[in-house]
């Protein structure tokens, strides 16, 4: 993180003015930057966890319970997520 901000106002206090643009661009993004290089999960991962999300949401329709609803998606995902 520390070295993510350095290097932004190195970028900001240039005079290229390309790289200043650059450096803005990716600063809306950052978060998201950061964490994919943290979390080490590739989208199609995220997507199959999403997708059992929904199927498990759409047997669970009618019901109220939203504490089974979770519990019912946590025992979908046993141990640590990769």
């Amino acid at each position: 993180w520390r070295r993510w901000r350095t290097w932004l106002r190195h970028a900001q206090e240039s005079d290229l003015a390309p790289l200043q643009r650059f450096a803005r661009n990716l600063q809306r993004y950052a978060r998201g930057i950061l964490a994919s290089a943290r979390f080490h999960m590739h989208t199609s991962l995220l997507e199959g966890v999403n997708n059992r999300i929904k199927v498990i949401k759409r047997m669970a329709y009618g019901f109220r319970d939203v504490d089974y609803f979770f519990l019912k998606i946590k025992a979908a995902f046993p141990g640590k997520m990769r």
